[in-house]
């Protein structure tokens, strides 16, 4: 199937985005490819139909569904580099599948180029929370979907925003012993006196307005992590 319909810069503001949510189960769901906006997105994204347009099941177009009519908004709940998964109305009942970008119409140019960006971006960062690993420039959600909660939140609040510091230090119990005497065999012991907890490891996750500015470690340099950075969360476009 040919989805090569050229986009309609007409103009549209998306809505604020928020933290993503944890990976979904479902098999529809987990495709590598595909960006599910309910999972980013703080607002549904309405696009409104220009002209009907062929809806399909799959992204590649194989198998078609119905058609989506025009005149009508629609809500984008997924999208790839070349397609947009929708939900709407059909010729006679509701309908959710793949459509081209084309048969919509977008307000404003940068729309379009922002939601590129978002989707280059949460395919980036579902290979970092794969590899369980964190980096400069994701969500404070994101990094939480790795390392779990902080052991200490520091935050700061200005008239221009929130900052502050999220620490995550890892324990290890040391474990102290005494040398007794049996009074009646007269035979040395080794008897549990204390147990301590040491800091092992320590992460430092730096933030402003809930996006990571910076990421320090410490000790031993944990497998978990990421020096690199990706682009930060769009609050508003």
């Amino acid at each position: 199937m040919n989805w090569g319909i050229p986009l309609v810069l007409i103009g549209l503001v998306l809505p604020l985005v928020a933290d993503i949510h944890p990976a979904r189960k479902s098999l529809l769901e987990s495709d590598p490819d595909v960006v599910y906006l309910d999972q980013t997105l703080k607002k549904p994204l309405e696009l409104k139909v220009i002209k009907d347009a062929p809806v399909f099941s799959d992204k590649e177009g194989r198998t078609r569904l119905g058609t989506l009519v025009a005149g009508q908004s629609v809500r984008l709940e997924a999208m790839t580099e070349k397609v947009y998964r929708v939900r709407g109305q059909g010729t006679h009942e509701g309908i959710v599948g793949w459509v081209s970008p084309g048969i919509f119409a977008i307000p404003d140019p940068e729309f379009v180029k922002h939601l590129k960006q978002l989707y280059q971006r949460q395919i980036q960062v579902r290979k970092l929370l794969d590899a369980r690993k964190i980096a400069v420039g994701m969500t404070l959600d994101e990094v939480s979907q790795v390392l779990g909660k902080p052991t200490k939140t520091t935050v700061r609040n200005t008239g221009k925003g929130q900052s502050g510091l999220w620490e995550f230090v890892d324990y290890v119990e040391i474990k102290h012993y005494v040398t007794r005497v049996d009074p009646v065999t007269h035979e040395s012991y080794r008897q549990l006196s204390y147990v301590t907890k040491e800091e092992k490891n320590r992460t430092n996750v730096e933030f402003e307005d809930n996006n990571v500015t910076a990421i320090e470690h410490s000790e031993e340099k944990k497998a978990g992590n990421s020096g690199v950075s990706v682009p930060p969360m769009i609050v508003g476009w």
